[in-house]
């Protein structure tokens, strides 16, 4: 059995880490910075302050994209982390054009857009090398094979360790596969949305880190009460049993929670102590998507 393979007839003791792309080693609960704050201070105190509790609390990837706050974001986690611990990964993304009004933001795929956005991020992030690159979304007005082109050119110049993608088909990633090392997918799936189940299992199948974005669906705060039984059981939330849920689906998944309060970071955090029984897994897999 491979570092990534996990026995699915003990699903209530997965593997904590994962090595995305082969190579990098990572805890499998990471931390998505999206909803970091980069406005002055004391708000930009206080989200500087969430990123380091990450780090305390063992996380070792990081998610962010030139597209949250236009590179602020980026630029954010530089000056909470930098210089970054031997063993973090903070995976960006590019491909999204900001607004230009009259126009809104739009999805840029153009070798030339790409290639200024990876430079941009090497820049804001304050490193020679993006380790995880990803392609935020796939634009339909140029070649995937130009659009991987471009990113397969400057991980050949070293500035690019992996290339991923993100919001993809099972289609697209096949194509992909064709072009390039496909490392990481991150799409939107949680136990009560699996539109992307399908993908999710072609990255299982190929050893692939799949990054659930919304990890945490808005609806179980209401707390279904499957989840809630299940929560009750072990002494946790609704989000924490969502969580340990996703961490038991594959060991492939790598889910991404994000938030601006530290608090709530514990308690994701949290989440990946909690081990579910055969009986509270199969409860919670029965639960219909909505």
């Amino acid at each position: 059995m491979s570092d990534n393979e996990l026995d699915t007839s003990h699903r209530h003791l997965p593997s904590s880490t994962f090595r995305i792309g082969g190579e990098l080693s990572v805890r499998r609960l990471g931390f998505g910075a999206m909803h970091l704050p980069t406005e002055p201070r004391p708000a930009r105190e206080a989200a500087i302050a969430v990123a380091r509790r990450a780090v305390e609390l063992g996380v070792t990837l990081i998610d962010t994209a030139h597209m949250y706050g236009w590179g602020a974001n980026e630029e954010l986690l530089a000056e909470a982390l930098h210089p970054y611990p031997d063993d973090l990964l903070i995976a960006t993304k590019v491909g999204v054009a900001p607004p230009n009004p009259p126009h809104e933001a739009a999805i840029r795929g153009r070798p030339d857009f790409l290639r200024d956005q990876v430079e941009q991020g090497l820049r804001r992030l304050r490193v020679d090398r993006l380790e995880l690159l990803q392609l935020h979304r796939v634009d339909p007005t140029v070649p995937l094979a130009d659009q991987l082109g471009a990113l397969r050119d400057l991980q050949a110049e070293g500035k690019i360790g992996h290339i991923g993608l993100s919001e993809v088909t099972v289609d697209q990633l096949q194509q992909a596969l064709r072009i390039i090392d496909v490392a990481s997918v991150q799409n939107r799936y949680n136990m009560l949305d699996r539109e992307h189940e399908a993908v999710l299992d072609a990255c299982a199948e190929a050893g692939i880190a799949f990054l659930p974005w919304r990890p945490v669906h808005p609806a179980v705060s209401k707390a279904p009460a499957e989840i809630a039984a299940v929560a009750a059981e072990l002494g946790a939330t609704a989000a924490q049993v969502s969580l340990a849920w996703l961490l038991h689906r594959s060991p492939v998944v790598l889910p991404i929670p994000g938030t601006g309060a530290i608090g709530h970071l514990e308690e994701n955090v949290a989440a990946a102590s909690l081990r579910l029984s055969d009986d509270q897994w199969r409860r919670l897999d029965r639960i219909q998507p909505r």
